[in-house]
């Protein structure tokens, strides 16, 4: 059975038992700072879990996309871990529980094939539950299990929680026996390769603080309803309905490893261990490969692009990861052209977007194993260095410093660190190495865990909300309104009655016209009148969701919790940044036009009266077409097209074209945004009512802020117009000096820069001849110093480096060769002296050294070889000393 048509049935049965069927979030959609990427099925219904939003659905069903990360190294080496996943779950929003969630998974498990079920020997299945939970163990035992295969189990192995504070409770998991060939028996507590694990029920009654691990960490009480979140495998499941050994045998995996084998001349499994433990290092190469190319692939399909940090690091680490595989296995050319399609046609019948987006996809992909094989060249010219330097100190291994180095700053991986000093006879100081690296995670922990908030600190934001429920937000059709002041919150999070004039907290109304920051628009400002206070409001964020929270600097007066007031926000303001949201829309869709369909937004800034725009795109947009860009948009301001937002759902929105964001998470109800027919996109923020209210858009720059982004910023309405016309008097003043037309101002200032340039090389050709016209009197007016020929002599002013080096080299020319010689040259620039020393061939004979000499006149600084060498930065006026220490030194040698 393939994975495609497990997820299907998988989906139908919950679907006949009244569940909706809930799309999978994007794989970054979340707005936990607890979290990179979706990790477990259950993340995108946490807000229902917790209670700060009535969920809409009792009962639902999804296959959500995973990726998990910390067991990155066991990948290949284990038959259960993967980076990327799918988990199929049911969930119970205070609907059902225990007695009907066992029954149901018991019942998909068994079922005939013939029936939509999955077939599974009843007497091959095995339940844990945890400790005292009777209550589970009764309820299996009613389905047909046995006493004997229902095992009670610890903390650590059933009692589920996400790791991070949030909603947490015993669980009961599903074991299916794969037979004695796979292990030892006696159940999962014997062997779990040969009970694999492929269903948890978790019973999600309690909410969790922080901890260190597994098992230690506060219980702070039950959750607002007993709640059901399952989670099957779907990829062990594979394994078990296709008789394969381990997730990465099956449909959606295998072909990667074939065409990995293909490339590399590999066998894959030629031992036919059954267990990934017993597995030969190259079959460990080969599922590394092909489950990191799939993740790759997955994670690019949702939008993230590789990075130097973030998610983007993650990507790009394990697409170097399954490239330095390939190349391990003796493969030596770009692999992921090979590769990707591969794993296109193999998840495409569950992700048709996959296929429909590759060439977006396959573009970031190629960029970056093209770039990471240069790295790896530059990398591999740096190791040798450091390989020669070990063997020159007579070394026998190459420092830790230096992998960690390699590593760290130049990306080269550790494993061909090791393989190329082998090569070379030398090992790597690996404990060293482990160090840094070990000290690097400590600091990247202690900074994440400084940034985490996690669902327990919010708990003042979350009383607040459960006060009166969501705040109602009135700003997209008016700009004042009265309202409750519902509570008064420190900046710690205390809860206040009063504040009085000069106080900065936070305030929470029932109902504001405020926007709140997000989606790129930043927040309205303004004022509130309370009772006889009065407070200045300075930035409103949403801590969660349906919360508005106001940041607040009372201005005069007293202000209370629970009075009545009057919200404010400065029109100005907004209505500057209602056109440049409206303009990023047109930016969007015309970028879009002009470079294609993966053009698509990465972020943006919506401020007054001017826009930031980053989009994803391969290489920098030509100037001639950030020119037809802007002048498109322009013309769609002239057609004064209406601009209409409304509410549908998420399906008819995506069905009627309209533009999401990667990474960013939809309701089911969303909101469309549209300009005319020309821009349709989800959005949530403030909107001018017409195209032609924007006035003019001016694109001001385009360039580039990371691997495959771009960002153009432009002016919008009376902003760009001002600079526009800052430019015309500029053009004119221009005019007027070269008494020429508007339009051939630029050709004149072209020739300009052009003769100045000519100029600069002429004078650079004079200085040189000035400097070297008295070589020849130099050279046969040289001091004799027991035999050695000795020229000190000091530079024009001002005379660039090459020409003083290019002075003494021709005056130590112009000495007969056969007598030894050493020429000093010292030269003033920018208030500062330098040294330049050079000593022919006889002269070195004679044991002169031209670094020595200036690094003893420059107090060890300088450098060089001994025929010629330079150094300088002391004060200007110290240049006759330099040359007086050069003498003195060869007086001594003398």
């Amino acid at each position: 059975m393939r994975t495609a048509e497990i997820k299907r049935r998988f989906l139908a049965h919950f679907e006949a038992q009244g569940h909706t069927v809930v799309p999978s979030a994007p794989l970054p959609a979340i707005d936990d700072p607890n979290l990179l990427f979706v990790n477990a099925g259950m993340v995108q219904f946490v807000p229902y879990f917790l209670g700060q939003q009535p969920a809409p659905w009792k009962r639902a069903v999804s296959v959500q996309k995973c990726i998990r990360t910390p067991d990155i190294d066991e990948v290949g080496k284990t038959s259960r871990h993967g980076t990327f996943f799918q988990m199929n779950g049911n969930f119970s929003f205070g609907d059902y529980f225990k007695e009907e969630a066992i029954p149901l998974s018991w019942d998909l498990i068994t079922k005939p094939v013939a029936e939509g079920g999955f077939g599974i020997d009843p007497d091959k299945v095995w339940a844990t539950v945890y400790l005292d939970d009777d209550e589970s163990i009764e309820i299996w035992r009613k389905t047909g299990m046995p006493l004997e295969r229902i095992v009670r189990r610890g903390k650590a192995d059933n009692f589920w929680s996400m790791g991070i504070p949030g909603p947490c409770g015993p669980c009961s998991e599903i074991y299916v026996d794969r037979g004695p060939s796979y292990g030892r028996e006696g159940g999962p507590e014997v062997d779990e390769d040969r009970y694999m694990e492929i269903w948890n029920n978790v019973f999600m009654q309690y909410e969790r603080g922080p901890g260190t691990d597994k098992e230690n960490y506060p219980i702070l009480g039950e959750l607002p309803a007993k709640n059901i979140d399952t989670g099957m495998g779907l990829e062990r499941m594979a394994s078990i309905m296709q008789g394969v050994d381990n997730l990465y045998e099956i449909d959606e995996v295998r072909p990667l490893i074939d065409k990995a084998c293909e490339l590399t001349g590999k066998r894959y499994n030629v031992a036919h261990t059954t267990t990934a433990a017993q597995s030969h290092p190259d079959d460990v190469k080969l599922r590394v490969i092909a489950d990191h190319v799939r993740t790759a692939l997955m994670l690019i399909g949702d939008g993230v692009t590789p990075a130097n940090d973030g998610r983007g690091y993650v990507l790009r680490r394990i697409m170097r990861r399954s490239i330095r595989a390939v190349r391990l296995l003796g493969f030596h050319e770009p692999v992921l052209p090979h590769l990707l399609p591969v794993a296109r046609d193999a998840m495409a019948p569950s992700y048709p977007e996959l296929a429909t987006d590759f060439e977006r996809i396959s573009q970031y992909a190629y960029a970056e194993e093209a770039t990471f094989l240069e790295t790896l060249k530059s990398g591999t010219t740096i190791l040798d260095v450091a390989i020669a330097d070990t063997k020159k100190s007579g070394g026998a291994a190459l420092p830790g410093d230096k992998a960690f180095q390699l590593h760290d700053t130049y990306g080269f991986p550790i494993d061909l660190t090791l393989e190329i000093a082998a090569e070379q006879g030398l090992t790597v100081d690996q404990d060293g190495f482990r160090r840094l690296m070990a000290e690097q995670r400590t600091r990247a922990k202690a900074d994440a865990q400084a940034r985490k908030t996690g669902h327990a600190d919010l708990s003042a934001y979350r009383a607040a909300l459960d006060d009166g429920g969501a705040v109602e937000f009135t700003g997209y059709a008016e700009v004042s309104r009265e309202s409750r002041v519902r509570a008064l919150l420190s900046s710690t999070g205390a809860t206040l009655r009063s504040a009085g004039e000069g106080d900065e907290l936070e305030l929470v109304l029932d109902s504001t016209p405020f926007y709140a920051e997000g989606g790129g628009q930043q927040a309205d400002t303004g004022v509130i009148t309370v009772g006889g206070g009065k407070v200045e409001v300075y930035d409103v964020q949403q801590p969660m969701p349906g919360l508005y929270v106001h940041k607040v600097r009372v201005v005069s007066g007293e202000v209370r919790a629970g009075e009545a007031g009057f919200a404010e926000i400065d029109v100005l303001r907004r209505k500057a940044i209602s056109r440049a949201h409206t303009a990023t829309h047109l930016v969007h869709q015309t970028m879009r036009a002009f470079l294609g369909e993966t053009a698509t937004q990465a972020g943006s800034l919506n401020a007054p009266g001017r826009l930031r725009f980053d989009f994803n795109t391969p290489g920098a947009v030509p100037s001639s077409v950030l020119h037809d860009v802007e002048q498109q948009i322009n013309e769609v301001l002239l057609e004064d097209l209406e601009v209409r937002a409304f509410i549908t759902s998420q399906a008819e929105a995506r069905a009627m074209g309209a533009m999401a964001l990667f990474g960013e998470k939809y309701g089911e109800k969303v909101r469309v945004v549209e300009v005319g027919d020309y821009a349709r996109e989800l959005c949530g923020g403030t909107h001018t009512e017409r195209s032609g209210q924007l006035g003019l858009v001016k694109i001001l720059s385009e360039s580039s802020i990371g691997s495959g982004v771009r960002r153009v910023e432009a002016l919008v309405g009376l902003d760009a117009f001002r600079y526009l016309a800052k430019e015309h008097l500029l053009v004119s003043r221009l005019a007027e000096l070269y008494r020429v037309p508007n339009e051939q101002v630029a050709d004149r200032v072209e020739q300009t820069v052009t003769q100045l340039a000519d100029a600069e090389r002429e004078l650079g050709k004079l200085r040189a001849q000035m400097v070297l016209a008295g070589a020849g009197a130099l050279a046969a007016g040289a001091l004799d110093l027991d035999g050695v020929a000795y020229v000190g002599t000091e530079a024009p002013e001002g005379a660039a480096v090459n020409d003083v080096r290019t002075l003494a080299q021709e005056v130590r020319g112009q000495i007969p060769a056969d007598r030894p010689a050493v020429v000093a040259v010292v030269s003033r620039a920018n208030g500062k002296a330098s040294l330049i020393v050079a000593v022919n061939g006889t002269g070195k004979a004679r044991g002169l050294d031209a670094g020595a000499l200036v690094k003893g006149a420059l107090s060890g600084r300088g450098g060089g070889n001994a025929d010629l060498a330079q150094g300088g930065g002391v004060p200007a006026d110290e240049a006759p000393k330099l040359l007086a220490s050069v003498e003195r030194a060869l007086r001594s040698a003398a």
